[in-house]
């Protein structure tokens, strides 16, 4: 069994019991979070598509931990022109694991 659902502007198609990072919520490690907007229910051959939203169904996830991504390095050159700018970025992510999928 597995579902889409969205967060953060992203889909996610997750089964129970799996870990994934997604976009950084304000929560706690130790946590639950209960997601609703579930896209996509799938069990064998029963397939759930909402239009857009299956009715009353719910994906529940535990936080593991916070962190930060790996560093992403932005180099803006001008040739000829002696510019250059030099920028980082590391990407926040709550770690989760999925509990249940309920329908």
């Amino acid at each position: 069994m597995y579902a889409v659902f969205k967060t953060g502007g992203k889909q996610y198609r997750v089964s129970e019991g799996e870990t994934l990072k997604i976009e950084k919520l304000e929560l706690e490690p130790g946590k639950k979070v209960t997601f609703n907007e579930v896209l996509m229910i799938a069990d064998g051959d029963n397939v759930q598509v909402g239009s857009p939203l299956v009715e009353k169904a719910t994906v529940e996830a535990k936080v593991i931990s916070q962190g930060k991504g790996k560093k992403v390095n932005i180099l803006k050159f001008k040739r000829r022109k002696h510019s250059m700018k030099q920028q980082g970025h590391r990407q926040l992510f709550t770690e989760i694991q999925i509990g249940k999928i309920k329908v």
